[in-house]
C-alpha cells in the first residue's frame, strides 16, 4: 500500500533529514520565503518529512457541494466531518476525500474555514482561517511533527501545526487558530438528520477514493515517523481519545459508559461509524462509534486523536481514565 511506499523513501531521507536537528537550512531550499528566524520550535530535528513534497498532497479550495439525496457512492458506515455554522445548511466533508487532501478551505455562513484531517494522528478539526485580520488559505507541507501534520499557508509561508492549530514556524509563529466546533459522525447519521444537508462532492483529482491508504495503521503498536514518549497508564500508543481543551477520556471507557458528564461538558458515544484506518475498503471497516461532546446542549470543540499525539502536544494534560 500507500504508506509502506512512503515509509520505504522515508527512511533512506532520514539521514539527510537529520542535518536539520542543529537548524532549518535543509528547509530553506524548499522554502525560501518562509521566516525561519521566527519560530517557537525548539529541537528542529521533530521535523520531518513525511514522503511527499510541498503540496504533494493536495489541499482543496471552494468545494463543490452536491444535496444529500444526491450522492450515491457513500457507504452508510464511512466517517464524514460535520459543519453546521450560522444557522448555515449543514454540511459533511467526507473523510473518503480527506484521507487523500487532508485540507479543506471552504466558506460557510460568512465564516473562512480550513476543515483537516491528519491520518496519521487521527485528528479531524475544523478552523477559523482569519488571523489578526487576515485570511489564509491553507496548504500541506509535507512535513510531520510528532507524526502529526505541518499545515503551512499560501499568504506568509508560515508553518502550522494541525493537532493544536498554532503556528510554529514564520511570521504568524506563536499565533493560533480558532477552533470551531464540528465532529466525526457515519453518513448515515449525517444524512438521517439532515435530510436537505449537502455534501462535499467528488474531487476530481485521479485519487482512489474510498480506499484507505493506511490499511491496518490504527491497530500498528507504533505511530509512523514518530520517536517521542508513549503514552502513560499502559494506554496503547494508537488509541483514540477524545480530547476537550487538554484533557483527554480514552474511547474505550466512553464505549462502555455510553455517556459521561465531567469537566463541565457531557460526552456521549453511540455505535455506527466505521474507523476510516484499518479496512482498505473505508466502509468496512471496524466500528469505533460517533462521540459527539455538548456543554449546555451545544456543541463544543474536540478532537478525537490517537493517544500518542495526545501526549505529545499535552504532555501535562489531564487523563480522564476513571
Amino acid at each position: 500500500m500507500w504508506m509502506k511506499a512512503v515509509a520505504a523513501a522515508v527512511t533512506g531521507l532520514l539521514s539527510t533529514a537529520a542535518s536539520a536537528a542543529a537548524s532549518p537550512e535543509f528547509w530553506r531550499g524548499e522554502w525560501p520565503n518562509t521566516d525561519f528566524a521566527n519560530t517557537t520550535v525548539g529541537n528542529w530535528s521533530e521535523i520531518m518529512s513525511g514522503g511527499p513534497p510541498k503540496d504533494g498532497i493536495p489541499a482543496l479550495s471552494d468545494p463543490r457541494f452536491i444535496r444529500v439525496t444526491e450522492e450515491s457512492r457513500i457507504g452508510d458506515r464511512e466517517p464524514v466531518i460535520t459543519l453546521e455554522l450560522n444557522g448555515e445548511t449543514p454540511r459533511a466533508y467526507p473523510v473518503r476525500y480527506l484521507i487523500w487532501h487532508e485540507i479543506v478551505n471552504d466558506e460557510v455562513g460568512g465564516v473562512p474555514v480550513a476543515v483537516t484531517f491528519c491520518p496519521l494522528c487521527n485528528s479531524g478539526i475544523t478552523f477559523d482561517r482569519r488571523v489578526s485580520g487576515e485570511t489564509l488559505t491553507f496548504g500541506v507541507s509535507g512535513k510531520l511533527r510528532h507524526s502529526d501534520m505541518v499545515m503551512y499557508d499560501r499568504q506568509t509561508q508560515s508553518w502550522w501545526q494541525q493537532a493544536v492549530g498554532m503556528g510554529i514556524v514564520g511570521a504568524h509563529a506563536g499565533s493560533y487558530l480558532d477552533q470551531l466546533p464540528s465532529w466525526m459522525e457515519s453518513w448515515a447519521e449525517f444524512r438521517s438528520r439532515n435530510p436537505h444537508g449537502l455534501v462535499m462532492a467528488e474531487p476530481g483529482w485521479p485519487r482512489q477514493y474510498g480506499r484507505n491508504p493506511y490499511v491496518s495503521y490504527d491497530s500498528s503498536h507504533r505511530p509512523f515517523l514518530y520517536d517521542g514518549e508513549l503514552p502513560p497508564h499502559d494506554i496503547p500508543a494508537l488509541a483514540r481519545v477524545v480530547r476537550v481543551g487538554e484533557s483527554a477520556w480514552p474511547l474505550a471507557r466512553l464505549r462502555v459508559k455510553g455517556e459521561i458528564t465531567e469537566a463541565g461538558v457531557t460526552i456521549s458515544w453511540r455505535e455506527g461509524q466505521a474507523s476510516a484506518l484499518d479496512t482498505e475498503t473505508i466502509s468496512a471497516g471496524r466500528d469505533v462509534g460517533t462521540i459527539r461532546v455538548r456543554k449546555d446542549g451545544v456543541d463544543v470543540p474536540h478532537d478525537i486523536m490517537f493517544a500518542f499525539a495526545f501526549h505529545a502536544f499535552f504532555p501535562e494534560g489531564q487523563w480522564m481514565l476513571h
